[in-house]
């Protein structure tokens, strides 16, 4: 039993893929206009060298930053998101990110913007 435990706990951490620390990001009570940073850290497990190709938002009030350069194998890298704060109420908004050696990957940000104060 343990030897099957053991052969799947290597497969599955053997598959080529950009390991996120979270795929999701939640931040309450936002001030109205803040500058509001959400960043989606990752390590490059796909045993190579991989280049960022495309981070797609899901609106036009949603932007993401990319790294410039391929991330070396087993090396870290960041997806950078803002969102417009001057949006007030909830929102949901996804960022797909789309790589030359992994498969894509769906990050999410969510959150409250409070209204402007009077």
């Amino acid at each position: 039993m343990l030897l099957l435990f053991s052969g799947a706990f290597s497969q599955s951490t053997s598959k080529k893929i950009l390991l996120f620390d979270q795929a999701e990001i939640q931040r309450n009570d936002i001030p109205y206009d803040a500058k509001e940073v959400f960043e989606f850290n990752f390590i490059n497990k796909t045993g190579q060298a991989v280049t960022i190709t495309n981070v797609q938002t899901s609106c036009g009030c949603t932007t993401a930053e990319k790294p410039e350069n391929p991330i070396k194998k087993n090396k870290r890298g960041k997806i950078s998101v803002s969102y417009d704060t001057k949006r007030v109420g909830e929102f949901v908004k996804t960022i797909t990110v789309t790589s030359d050696k992994a498969p894509p990957v769906v990050l999410t940000i969510r959150g409250n913007v409070l209204p402007q104060k009077q």
